[in-house]
């Protein structure tokens, strides 16, 4: 076997490399789309075109603004957004300003904001009305950044805007008391309207995202992605969709948040260098407003995860055949492995093939993707893309090649892949290899096989990052959580396959002395202290835990068989 035999099994018309890449950022890329079609969607958000004039307008306006506020070169601004077009000013002005844009989880409760805030350390955050008090509460127990407020109604066509502000605005917390001199979006907007900033934008070798990941070792790290990297991956995933995305007409509907790598490395990328209007849905949950979207705006791509394939099966207007996904060319699924029954299912319902796809925040998307036209094979992941690299090496020791089929870690290079974490050079030195002949590999805790040819299949996770519909969970994250119950004496959290949510959290629990609590007390502790996605979908109580010499729970031998003792310890 050789060593890429995936170079002979490309679609035809995919190049085996796009080497040399144009040294360019996505503002760039905007530079034209205004140029060429000012008037032309960049989104499409809630039945409005959010045009790209409008966004390099807006955007210059903000970073007038954040300048203002005395955001320089190299400084960070985060973001507590969903998807909407605020979130694409924000970002593009940070990086007109030579800025790094922050995104956050906008689902985070105060306890899980203060270690990115802390890591990443924003000088101004820009947050959704509804997240304002959250974001207070977290506000001490950081360095302070300053404060601004965004209403998603602000960019809300006007019939929509008028009904949001007569029967939801109150209801749903989207009105709120700003304090200590924060700010509110919308007034900036309007004060620097027309003002252009005057530092120097980003170069392509800059800074340009810091990406929230677990890793291998499963603790919470910034990726570092530079504006290069962003052009990489976007002109990547191009060249695989080949003639299937259409420049400036093809829409991409993104239900998949904007602060995952999935979305803001690949999807946006590859519509902003492509003039592609992206079609935004700002809750990912919200099945009726995919469904309607799908028939509404008639979609080319569409980017989602396998519980949301699923969940979509179980629609009732997908069910009843109501739901037109005619328009539909490219649909990729990532961020966790597709059932093959899934698949099966949605490719009959909806007469488009899914395409199965991997990639990490740490590589910034250099993706394994299966081809748009060639043929999937059952469980496999794909092949890399163009300039994407892997190899097979033995799962204790990168250093050593695995034979050929057999199972392994998979090792990763492209000329994107991260070169760091943000400040964290200990946990960097894990992540990245440098072989015998000076190559820079990335460790993907992953255990794979390659096969004849050149298609990956995923075998297991060396890793223990748990990705309940394809969200990252950290075991030790829940572990500490559920540690501070007053009845939990230890814990232990390791993943679990589950066929609808494609993985789940389960905590294994010892209770204290005398103490006594129920599977219920503890998902409800854990829901005051995480995001809905992190609490544990299973409690299970144990005598004892399984442990190491040096006393370190194994959660790689924490199962499912044993039973149960009563939830209270004598």
């Amino acid at each position: 076997m050789t060593d890429h035999p995936w170079l002979s099994h490309y679609d035809p018309g995919v190049p085996r490399t796009l080497e040399p890449y144009p040294h360019r950022t996505l503002l760039d890329y905007l530079d034209d789309g205004v140029r060429e079609r000012p008037g032309h969607p960049a989104a499409l958000f809630k039945g409005r075109a959010f045009t790209l004039e409008e966004l390099q307008r807006s955007s210059d306006a903000f970073a007038a603004a954040l300048a203002s506020l005395g955001v320089q070169r190299g400084d960070r601004v985060g973001a507590l957004l969903p998807n909407c077009p605020q979130f694409l000013i924000v970002e593009f002005a940070a990086w007109k300003l030579g800025a790094i844009f922050a995104p956050l989880n906008p689902i985070y409760t105060e306890d899980e904001l203060v270690h990115p805030l802390n890591t990443s350390e924003p000088k101004v955050v820009v947050t959704l009305t509804p997240f304002y008090e959250r974001l207070k509460k977290a506000q001490p127990r950081t360095k302070g950044p300053r404060i601004v407020t965004t209403n998603i109604k602000e960019w809300f066509p006007p019939l929509l805007r008028i009904a949001f502000t007569l029967f939801t605005e109150w209801k749903d917390g989207h009105r709120v008391t700003r304090r200590d001199g924060d700010l509110a979006m919308a007034e900036l907007l309007e004060r620097f309207d027309h003002q252009r900033p005057s530092a120097e934008r980003s170069a392509p070798g800059d800074a340009a995202v810091l990406l929230m990941s677990g890793g291998t070792s499963g603790e919470p790290k910034c990726v570092v992605g530079e504006h290069q990297d962003l052009i990489m991956s976007g002109l990547q995933l191009r060249a695989w969709l080949g003639d299937a995305i259409t420049p400036w007409t093809s829409i991409y509907l993104l239900p998949l948040p904007l602060f995952h790598a999935y979305a803001a490395c690949a999807v946006q990328s590859l519509t902003i260098i492509g003039h592609n209007p992206l079609a935004l849905i700002p809750n990912p949950r919200d099945l009726n407003d995919i469904v309607k979207s799908l028939t509404k705006i008639q979609p080319v791509a569409f980017a989602g995860v396998p519980t949301l394939f699923s969940a979509l099966l179980d629609h009732p207007d997908v069910k009843s055949g109501k739901a037109n996904f005619r328009s539909l060319k490219v649909c990729v699924s990532g961020a966790a492995p597709l059932m093959t029954e899934t698949k099966r299912r949605f490719e009959e319902v909806s007469g488009v093939h899914i395409i199965e796809g991997y990639g990490m925040t740490e590589s910034l998307i250099a993706a394994i993707v299966n081809p748009l036209k060639g043929p999937s094979k059952d469980g496999s992941i794909g092949m890399p893309l163009p300039d994407v690299d892997v190899r097979i090496v033995d799962a204790d020791d990168p250093t050593k090649r695995a034979p050929a089929l057999e199972v392994g870690e998979m090792l990763m290079r492209a000329p994107q892949i991260m070169k760091a974490y943000w400040r964290n050079p200990a946990a960097t030195a894990e992540m990245l290899f440098t072989d015998a002949d000076g190559v820079t590999w990335l460790r993907t805790g992953d255990l794979c096989r390659l096969d004849e040819d050149g298609y990956v299949f995923l075998v297991d996770r060396k890793k223990e990052v748990i990705k309940p519909n394809g969200m990252q969970v950290w075991p030790r994250e829940l572990e500490e959580v559920i540690a501070m119950h007053p009845a939990v004496a230890q814990v232990g959290v390791r993943g679990f396959p589950d066929p609808k949510h494609g993985e789940i959290a389960v905590a294994f629990v010892v209770l204290r002395q005398g103490m006594q609590a129920t599977e219920a007390d503890v998902r409800e502790y854990c829901k005051k202290h995480l995001a809905y996605y992190k609490v544990p979908a299973k409690v299970v109580f144990r005598d004892d835990l399984p442990k190491s010499l040096i006393g370190k729970v194994l959660r790689r031998m924490l199962t499912l068989e044993e039973p149960q003792p009563a939830a209270v310890r004598a």
